[in-house]
């Protein structure tokens, strides 16, 4: 069953807040670590791991380890793949016709079956407490209604799942806010504000209205991750309890938690 979910920033400012609405962003993912604990499994979709344009990705490797890490920041951390919650994401995904592959490496399973984990990844489960885990990726080339709609097929899957699970969207918001290797773009800031907008109101299909041109100038890093919350949401209906984002660097983080209604 799926009890929660939560969108969730990946940026390192977040492990050591220098600003007061920093901090409280970190506050809030505290928050959502102690809702999200009292789930058995978390499936994660991330942006940072293996990167395909048209095909969404289920990572079906038995462990995942800690790789890499961003700007000098290395978090420790492996976890355990959910095998049978990832195959039947997967399958099910297969079934509804979705543009999807399974992912492994070395080996197909035991201790050689391996993922690595990046910033991505690591930076949400610090807050977490340790659980199973399905890692997904988006795919950026292919349509909004396609994500939704795979979105969906994961809420289902989850909805009627042996095991309490919560759902995580691994999501930075736009990158040219200005100092940073991205340059400066003023739809950065009008792509966050209506996002956090969004959100807070709790309408999550207002993110098919976002036109296309304000997302590619803005350069965020959470289109596609939301696209497939909100298809979570569709399935299974909750209610935001708190949201949260500040902006201090190039990019933006923001955070939301969301219960069962």
């Amino acid at each position: 069953m799926l009890i929660s979910a939560a969108m969730m920033p990946h940026g390192n400012p977040v492990l050591k807040p220098e600003d007061e609405e920093t901090r409280k962003l970190a506050e809030v993912l505290k928050e959502i670590g102690r809702e999200l604990s009292k789930a058995e499994v978390y499936v994660l979709i991330s942006p940072h791991n293996v990167r395909m344009s048209e095909a969404l990705r289920v990572i079906m490797a038995e462990n995942l380890i800690s790789w890499l890490g961003f700007a000098g920041v290395q978090l420790p951390g492996e976890y355990k793949t959910d095998k049978e919650l990832a195959r039947e994401i997967c399958l099910k995904a297969k079934t509804e016709g979705l543009p999807v592959v399974d992912i492994n490496f070395a080996s197909l399973s035991g201790e050689y079956s391996r993922f690595p984990l990046t910033w991505g990844e690591l930076i949400p489960l610090h807050f977490l407490e340790k659980r199973a885990l399905v890692l997904l990726t988006p795919a950026r080339h292919i349509p909004k209604e396609t994500l939704v709609k795979f979105g969906e097929v994961v809420g289902e899957v989850l909805e009627n799942y042996e095991k309490r699970a919560a759902f995580i969207a691994s999501a930075d918001h736009a990158h040219a806010h200005g100092n940073g290797p991205y340059g400066y773009a003023p739809e950065a800031k009008g792509y966050d504000e209506l996002i956090m907008r969004i959100i807070q109101e709790n309408r999550l299909e207002g993110l098919l209205e976002i036109p296309d041109e304000l997302i590619n100038k803005a350069l965020p890093d959470s289109y596609w991750q939301l696209l497939v919350l909100y298809g979570v949401l569709r399935k299974v209906p909750m209610k935001l309890i708190k949201a949260a984002y500040t902006c201090p660097s190039y990019f933006g983080m923001g955070a939301a938690l969301f219960i069962r209604e």
